[in-house]
């Protein structure tokens, strides 16, 4: 490429999804003078990809294409070919059983109902992954904002930082606002840190990463770093794209009160470059949750790293109620039950604590029921009868305040969050 001898009309083009595993003597001018970075496409880019793998298939007018692009962030051409691929199998599959494939041609008006729908996109997209996701990929909970009780003011914080950047790139861009790079969520055990990162999850069109904080700890030295700096890669590759760390002051304490390995020392110094380093975290969100706010190194908690600290409180009487209306909806409740009743009773309970109480007052009625039934025909003849009572309730309130507080004239001391 670059000798004695004259190279003549020839012209080297190389590919590579690796180049720093390349040798450096070929990469400067005279040999590769030119590199071209061929990023992953953007919204304009997925839909003219997507306008060409569809050129030839049968559409319904139903399908917006302009919508497949906007919800298949970090798809490469060869995710939106498969994609496609995908569409029409569905297609193919919801006809199958008009299909007589033992005749040589098929029937016209057969032929005619080969058409895919916007539902078969919205099907397939749901089961095609990002490539730069495989090795992360997390099946999306199909939890709403509306299963989750209470907590409006953090379910506006989440949208605040997640959803509408999303939904109107266009306004935050022209009011200068730009995307909050940490959301930390902190409170007591049970007030549903988790649950609202599953909603984000379900809610947000983004990639979403999720990040259990002990099993990045290792005792090799570097590889817990190396495991924070590939989830960003990646994150950043497939952006949007959400990171949600669970339990964070387990990988991130206060430097200098760990053991002598620095492992969790090393892994907060990493974490502090890729939160607010040199290398932008554009499009990408990271939620961590916690309920020891305390532990957690102050270098994290400032604007630019984490810029909103939200407090996900303990839920009040009309949190309770709706908690208690969420999780009874789908059982057998009594004619005498008041929710609002049983939310009086649930007095410093937390959302767990008030989710438990139907499915342990379900629990009481399965115990006086199979007593009453106790062989299977007879319970499955009699299944109409059973009915979750006031009683039931009441029963199951206090049973949760016995395994929360000990037994009863027994002195048990609960821990509090701080």
């Amino acid at each position: 490429m670059d000798g004695l001898e004259a190279r003549g009309k020839v012209v080297v083009i190389a590919a590579t999804n690796r180049p720093n595993a390349i040798d450096p003597a070929l990469r400067r001018p005279g040999r590769f003078d030119r590199e071209i970075e061929i990023k992953v496409p953007d919204k304009r880019g997925r839909l003219e990809i997507l306008q060409i793998h569809t050129r030839n298939m049968p559409l319904d007018t139903d399908v917006d294409q302009d919508r497949v692009a906007a919800v298949t962030h970090g798809f490469v051409g060869a995710d939106l070919e498969y994609l496609c691929k995908e569409a029409a199998m569905k297609c193919l599959r919801r006809l199958l059983p008009e299909l007589n494939l033992e005749d040589e041609k098929l029937a016209p008006e057969v032929l005619n109902k080969l058409i895919v729908t916007m539902s078969d996109f919205e099907n397939a997209v749901k089961e095609v992954m990002p490539s730069a996701m495989r090795e992360v990929y997390l099946e999306s909970p199909d939890i709403p904002w509306t299963a989750i009780g209470g907590l409006e003011e953090v379910k506006r914080e989440l949208q605040e930082a997640v959803e509408w950047p999303l939904r109107y790139p266009d306004l935050y861009t022209k009011l200068g606002h730009s995307m909050p790079k940490g959301l930390l969520m902190h409170g007591p055990s049970g007030t549903g840190k988790t649950l609202l990162a599953k909603a984000v999850a379900t809610e947000s069109e983004a990639n979403f990463i999720s990040v259990r904080g002990p099993e990045l700890l290792s005792k090799w030295v570097g590889e817990s770093e190396r495991g924070i700096r590939e989830i960003f890669r990646r994150a950043r590759q497939a952006a949007p794209c959400v990171v949600f760390f669970d339990e964070i002051d387990s990988i991130a304490p206060t430097r200098g009160m760990g053991g002598d390995s620095m492992v969790t020392e090393r892994v907060v110094s990493q974490l502090l470059t890729e939160l607010d380093g040199i290398q932008a975290l554009s499009g990408v969100v990271v939620l961590a949750a916690t309920n020891r706010a305390d532990m957690i190194d102050p270098a994290l908690l400032r604007p630019g790293r984490f810029d909103k600290i939200v407090f996900v409180p303990m839920p009040d009487k009309a949190a309770r109620h709706r908690i208690l209306d969420i999780h009874s909806k789908d059982k057998p409740i009594g004619p005498d039950v008041d929710l609002a009743k049983v939310a009086e009773l649930t007095e410093n309970f937390s959302g767990a604590d008030a989710s438990s109480v139907a499915n342990t007052a379900v629990s009481l009625v399965l115990h006086e029921y199979l007593a009453k039934y106790p062989t299977p025909e007879e319970a499955a003849k009699h299944a109409s009868e059973a009915h979750i009572m006031m009683r039931h309730f009441e029963e199951a309130v206090k049973k949760i305040k016995t395994q929360r507080e000990g037994k009863p004239g027994e002195k048990v001391t609960v821990p509090y969050y701080r």
